[in-house]
């Protein structure tokens, strides 16, 4: 009960912070479009309330986007379903609509403003990051880009013949493109097409000279293998990144991006009642789920199993030699 009733007083005093400044920083009637490009509640959550205040309003979005935002809100708000191509005249500037369906939901969408020459591109070319900085000029180059090769990796892989189509498909419309204002993260103002071309290389079944080790370990047997077997690898090619991860302790999305970066990838695991334990489990499944391509995998207890297998016949050959 007592959750309940802090929940219940958290979700009002989002809803007054949400309306105030609103209303301070515009004029609502002035607001004559709304474009949503996708649907989504971290995109979308403010609409109700938004429209509860300019309830005719129309609002832009694909059929797929009428459809979901719908059932999100059980409202029936007044849709303008556009599709590729279609626009919007707005003044000096008009808007232009490109489906991008399943980048990486069924109602995504890009909108292009012309005169501006600024690409909206929803989730796409975002990341999870934040900046009073704003640009990717501005901010340091090398967090903004792990931070963008992280948000491919776990939102984006499963769809990346679909990012390469669209990547190609966009860029045949022969669009001048200064800016990129995705939903997520930085705007790309400098030399922004360079992150379109970073895509089209991460959506390739990209890999570096990398072998990421993920392991679990219950009285650390299973860490020590996996150092073991790390310690093994380096020796054989000095030139090859090595990346070590303890399943339980770090972030998955981290791990994810360092497997998705990986050309082969070892798991090892204690096991325990009859299965391997429940962090190794997860990242295996997320790992299924995001559909890796072209890479080598092997557990650590078989290349263990080799490397003694190796040991031993080198001992009895030795002793032969005696």
């Amino acid at each position: 009960m007592k959750n309940r009733i802090n929940r219940y007083r958290m979700g009002a005093l989002c809803r007054r912070i949400c309306r105030k400044p609103q209303k301070k920083e515009i004029n609502l009637k002035e607001i004559d479009y709304i474009i949503a490009n996708h649907a989504e509640v971290d995109h979308s959550g403010a609409l109700p309330t938004l429209l509860r205040e300019i309830p005719d309003v129309p609002v832009y979005c694909t059929a797929n986007g009428a459809k979901i935002l719908k059932a999100h809100y059980h409202e029936d708000w007044n849709f303008v379903e556009v599709k590729t191509g279609d626009e919007l005249d707005i003044g000096e500037s008009k808007l232009v609509f490109v489906e991008a369906r399943m980048l990486h939901w069924p109602d995504s969408m890009f909108t292009y403003m012309t005169g501006e020459n600024i690409l909206f591109s929803n989730d796409a070319f975002g990341q999870h990051y934040a900046s009073e900085l704003l640009y990717n000029d501005l901010v340091d180059e090398a967090e903004l880009y792990q931070e963008a090769i992280k948000y491919y990796a776990n939102i984006l892989t499963p769809f990346s013949p679909l990012v390469t189509n669209k990547i190609k498909e966009v860029l045949g419309f022969n669009l001048p493109v200064d800016f990129i204002a995705t939903s997520h993260g930085i705007i790309w103002r400098d030399n922004p097409t360079q992150i379109i071309e970073k895509y089209l290389e991460w959506a390739d079944a990209y890999e570096e000279n990398q072998i990421t080790i993920v392991y679990d370990t219950m009285w650390n047997a299973t860490r020590k293998m996996a150092e073991g077997i790390a310690e093994g690898i380096r020796q054989e090619d000095p030139d090859v990144i090595v990346k070590l991860y303890n399943a339980a302790n770090s972030d998955k999305n981290d791990v994810i991006t360092e497997i998705f970066k990986s050309k082969a990838i070892l798991v090892g695991s204690s096991t325990v009642n009859k299965s391997i334990m429940s962090a190794t489990s997860g990242i295996l499944d997320m790992i299924r789920g995001l559909g890796f391509k072209n890479k080598k995998s092997s557990s650590l207890r078989i290349l263990w199993l080799e490397w003694r297998i190796r040991r031993f016949n080198y001992r009895k050959a030795k002793r032969c030699q005696i």
